[in-house]
């Protein structure tokens, strides 16, 4: 069986792309790199600094000089990653409320987004990855072998988030999460650079109400008939 070289992954925030794709890459012998990673850590840090978003210049020298570690944790499906900052794991820190309001604005940011691609596309040439964020398929990795965009309802995902602060000892509002998710979803679709968006020759993946083996199957399936182009 001949299996695609890079897999480009995307979706929207609690979609189950992130588990999906690391149970995917698994079970296939991939190596899986959640983008969304860098973004996250990376308001963490300008948080922490004091910047305001709107510093755009002031941003882009941050994200050039921080130095970000991710170590996999295979036995973790949840946070298939451990996320270092200069030595410190920051892996609960960049899942808090304070940094998903926030990771729309930076990631909105043109120069940012340049700066942590290059990197992403470097990892991705070494090929065997599985790669997901929300613009992996239109930007970051246009000419990937098979591209996935993993979807969920509104509601779905909003209750995936709240059971995930819950389990993490947070503390969280049910209506809240998805009132915070409707913005954001709005923000990442709309914004001038990269847009989360399906890529024309992308496959739709519908999560909802649908186990995670049976959304791995759906795209097993996919993949054992895949033939190069």
């Amino acid at each position: 069986m001949s299996l695609p070289s890079i897999i480009a992954v995307d979706g929207p925030a609690g979609s189950g792309k992130s588990t999906i794709s690391h149970q995917l890459a698994e079970r296939y012998g991939y190596l899986f790199i959640d983008t969304g990673i860098f973004y996250r850590t990376m308001t963490l840090v300008a948080l922490r600094a004091g910047i305001p978003f709107s510093n755009t210049d002031a941003l882009t020298t941050l994200t050039e000089n921080t130095h970000i570690d991710i170590i996999s944790q295979n036995d973790d499906p949840t946070h298939p990653y451990a996320v270092f900052v200069e030595g410190e794991d920051v892996t609960n820190q960049i899942r808090t409320p304070q940094v998903e309001a926030s990771v729309s604005a930076l990631s909105a940011i043109g120069s940012v987004r340049a700066a942590l691609v290059e990197q992403q596309r470097r990892i991705a040439a070494k090929g065997n990855i599985i790669m997901a964020g929300r613009d992996i398929g239109t930007v970051v990795l246009p000419h990937a072998d098979v591209k996935l965009y993993i979807d969920a309802s509104i509601q779905e995902r909003a209750r995936r988030r709240f059971q995930e602060r819950v389990s993490q000892g947070q503390s969280a509002n049910l209506a809240e999460i998805e009132a915070a998710m409707v913005q954001r979803d709005r923000v990442d679709s709309e914004r001038e650079v990269s847009p989360l968006r399906q890529a024309k020759d992308a496959i739709y993946i519908s999560t909802d109400n649908k186990s995670i083996e049976q959304v791995l199957g759906e795209i097993g399936e996919k993949l054992e008939i895949w033939q190069p182009a």
